[in-house]
């Protein structure tokens, strides 16, 4: 392929391109690691008893991986398309310096004619003349010094001006690839997709599946309950006493995450599933992978996956208090890890409808309604 084709073709690619690479690479490798946490989920999800929120779980998590792929190739793409830039700008330097250094050495040599190879070779009536003379050979021999050394620069910068087509050249070859790539992906996003719209139309129109979801649901709820319980039950001298006694934050937590409510606490019937559920916290609509923090300072008693609640994290306040932060991306905290107040404790996860925190407040096993201990409140 000409170079001038190769520079029009990389003109046309990085015209898209205008994020820096360092931003680049820090975006891949956040994205790298939500697929390896998807990947977690799924192999979490083989452990469980099947039924169908088992199984609208791994669709769910099957559409947020194909997700994750789509972006993945169009940052690379992305990436790739900032190497062509870097090196279209490579070129056209390594251009102006041959252009700069080929007029240089065209003075030079003009020079060179009119001067002669050792000057005038006349009689010299003086010393003066003579060491007139001597000077011009000088600076002929430096000349020729620098016409060599200007020689050489030439072919190394024709040297590399070779090696950077051909690198162009690979990174097209690249991007031709991701874009390939992408395609694929896009067409098993549409089709994990439908997978998903599939199931959940499955479930509206079928009453006996939406028995058997209200039936799972109140045995995790019943589940959820006995993990508390269990909780409380340390051995002596290990409970957490905050510094702050949490009965006494009524009205005042920060919001876990800035979002808007999805659902209120209390009893709901899902618009999909048209089931009727207890909710035994609020549902908050926030972007996907927002930090979220804790609204306390508390030890973290629990970090794990769990059912359809995906990844969950438990605070205990200490006192029987707990805070609990479901349907998280991933895990960013361990078991026994004391938080301040603010503290990142993970970030925003995808649900069927969307991207979501789940957020709770319990008193032992009892649920208590978060707007009534938030400042502000969700709206």
């Amino acid at each position: 392929m000409r170079l001038g084709l190769l520079l029009l073709l990389s003109g046309l690619l990085v015209a898209q391109s205008s994020q820096e690479p360092a931003e680049l690479r820090q975006k891949l490798a956040a994205l790298q690691g939500r697929m390896g946490q998807v990947d977690q989920q799924l192999e979490q999800l083989k452990k469980r008893r099947k039924g169908v929120l088992v199984e609208l779980q791994g669709i769910s998590l099957q559409l947020d991986r194909a997700r994750a792929q789509v972006e993945g190739a169009r940052l690379r793409r992305d990436q790739a398309q900032g190497e062509a830039q870097a090196i279209g700008r490579e070129q056209a330097r390594i251009q102006g310096e041959l252009k700069a250094i080929r007029e240089a050495l065209r003075r030079q040599v003009r020079w060179a004619q009119a001067v002669g190879p050792m000057g005038d070779l006349g009689f010299y009536a003086t010393f003066r003349d003579m060491e007139a003379w001597l000077e011009r050979g000088r600076m002929l021999e430096w000349a020729r010094i620098q016409e060599h050394r200007r020689l050489e620069l030439i072919q190394s910068l024709q040297t590399e001006l070779t090696q950077k087509a051909q690198a162009l050249k690979d990174v097209v070859a690249r991007i031709a690839k991701e874009e390939n790539e992408a395609s694929q992906f896009q067409a098993s996003l549409r089709l994990q997709d439908e997978r998903l719209t599939t199931f959940l139309e499955g479930i509206q129109k079928d009453e006996g599946t939406q028995k058997r979801v209200q039936a799972e649901l109140t045995e995790e709820a019943l589940q959820l309950e006995r993990l508390l319980a269990g909780l409380l039950t340390k051995p002596k001298g290990e409970a957490f006493e905050a510094a702050v006694v949490f009965a006494n934050l009524r009205g005042e937590l920060p919001q876990p995450v800035k979002g808007t409510l999805a659902q209120p606490f209390g009893e709901h019937v899902h618009p999909r599933f048209r089931t009727r559920t207890q909710q035994s916290g609020v549902l908050i609509a926030a972007p996907s992978g927002a930090p979220v923090q804790a609204v306390a300072e508390g030890k973290v008693a629990f970090a794990d996956y769990y059912q359809s609640y995906g990844p969950m994290v438990i605070l205990d306040h200490g006192g029987g208090w707990f805070t609990l932060y479901t349907h998280l991306q991933g895990l960013a905290v361990a078991r026994g890890q004391v938080l301040a107040a603010g503290e990142v404790l993970g970030a925003v996860g995808e649900t069927v409808d969307g991207p979501r925190l789940g957020f709770e407040i319990r008193l032992k096993a009892q649920a208590q309604d978060p707007q009534k201990w938030l400042k502000p409140r969700y709206r």
